[in-house]
């Protein structure tokens, strides 16, 4: 049987939005994937704190307060643990993701059995520059000490720097290359409350897509994209009217297909982070990161040459 983690202490600093609330109706439109009962329960039983004094259901918020859930240890799902190392030296540090592993902590799930996690065993001080979906595969940039993240993070953020996916999406685009720049923002979504999707009104968003391959019912296609927004390409394609074959959350329009109550890790969709360019944080001389993608996300000619070659 497999053991439990260490358990975890949530905690939050309450603002003036949040003021005027009982803590019971404040967790519970906070972190709806508990229900009610049960955040009255954990209330109950102790393991919720309103600064160092056990909290009751109806304590009201006040801002400034600090709320603190002691979660107890729970056994975590199964994920997959084969990572591999792409390049690293003093500066950076990029990893190969499979795709099902967390990136970080997260979803009420995941504490222990994260990509952070397993860096961490080998570079205390990594943290990551930005995060895969769980179901996202590819390249994740980490800084490898606390000394390295600043000038890595500059480096990552400037205006040269390329980040390029592998995906499989629905339909056959009209055009072999296209733009697309639908705002994305949050709209209600009731499993979680708020949820990432096109939106009239949101940030502005750009991705550029490429069609390397159109097969039955579906096609490859290279996405590159110019912002960084939450779920940008799965709500880019879907919004474009291409929903990623697969994708369990989102429909065309690039918002949530309607009846589904899928939440943004929920696994079904192919979607692969293949290139990244950038320039290194010290010497300033171009890097290029690759990752293969995996045997559906190949051209046909690529599939050709590897198995020609004996691969």
């Amino acid at each position: 049987m497999r053991a439990p983690n260490g358990g975890f202490r949530y905690q939050e600093q309450i603002g003036s939005l949040e003021s005027g609330r009982n803590i019971l109706t404040h967790l519970t439109i906070r972190h709806p994937l508990a229900s009610e009962p049960e955040w009255l329960r954990r209330i109950d039983s102790g393991q919720v704190f309103l600064g160092d004094a056990p909290a009751r259901w109806d304590d009201i918020l006040q801002t400034g307060q600090k709320l603190i859930w002691a979660r107890p240890p729970w056994i975590e799902p199964e994920v997959p643990v084969a990572t591999a190392i792409l390049y690293e030296d003093e500066d950076l540090l990029a990893v190969a993701k499979p795709s099902g592993l967390p990136t970080l902590p997260g979803g009420g799930e995941f504490l222990d059995h994260t990509l952070l996690t397993l860096i961490r065993r080998r570079h205390p001080e990594a943290s990551p520059m930005h995060r895969l979906g769980r179901g996202t595969s590819g390249i994740v940039l980490f800084a490898p000490s606390a000394k390295a993240r600043k000038p890595l993070q500059a480096a990552f953020q400037s205006d040269g720097t390329r980040k390029v996916y592998r995906t499989l999406c629905s339909g056959h685009p009209e055009a072999a290359t296209f733009e697309i720049s639908a705002p994305i923002g949050e709209v209600p979504y009731a499993p979680l409350g708020l949820l990432h999707a096109a939106r009239a009104g949101g940030r502005p968003s750009e991705s550029h897509v490429t069609v390397l391959e159109r097969r039955e019912g579906a096609s490859l296609v290279e996405v590159e994209i110019l912002t960084g927004r939450p779920h940008q390409i799965r709500i880019h394609l879907a919004w474009a009217g291409h929903p990623l074959v697969g994708d369990p959350l989102y429909g065309p329009g690039g918002v949530p297909s309607p009846g589904t109550h899928a939440l943004p890790g929920d696994p079904g969709y192919l979607l692969h982070a293949h290139r990244l360019e950038l320039a290194h944080p010290r010497t300033g001389d171009r890097v290029t990161l690759i990752c293969q993608p995996p045997p559906d996300l190949r051209t046909l000619e690529t599939s050709e040459r590897k198995f020609e070659s004996g691969g």
